[in-house]
């Protein structure tokens, strides 16, 4: 009879550290619009890899920092720091977001200016993933 209860205790303690640190993981950092949606919270600064492909392959990877400041669905990335391509607090993307991601973003070039951009949010909003189509990927990280 003692057994079973210290087996049983054994299996309660297990299950609730099982079951707090599923819960101490939280859901994904987002927001609630006004017009009821549910948007991720970019707000923040983010790593940020630059992944040059195609015509523009010769600068290869860059690394850096943007800060996001979001209001609403809206969003502006801006540089946090000097780099030779952009001096800091340059706007680097601008988009808005639904409640389905990305609905419309632009990246700004150096070469091109304004041109608009595929944007895509990692699991938990913890990642985000921007391509221009033409010879710029921007890969963000939270920090």
């Amino acid at each position: 009879m003692v057994k079973k209860t210290f087996l049983v205790l054994i299996c309660f303690i297990g299950l609730i550290i099982f079951v707090s640190t599923l819960h101490s993981q939280g859901p994904k950092k987002t927001i609630t619009l006004p017009n009821g949606e549910v948007v991720c919270d970019f707000n923040g600064e983010w790593n940020t890899l630059y992944e040059h492909y195609g015509p523009l392959q010769f600068i290869g990877t860059l690394k850096g920092t943007l800060m996001i400041i979001q209001q609403g669905n809206t969003f502006v990335a801006k540089t946090t720091m000097d780099s030779e391509y952009s001096p800091k607090g340059t706007e680097k993307i601008r988009g808005e977001l639904d409640k389905d991601g990305i609905k419309k973003a632009r990246y700004s070039r150096p070469d091109l200016g304004w041109i608009k951009a595929k944007g895509e949010i990692g699991k938990d909003c913890e990642k985000i993933v921007f391509d221009d189509d033409s010879g710029v990927k921007v890969i963000l990280e939270r920090k």
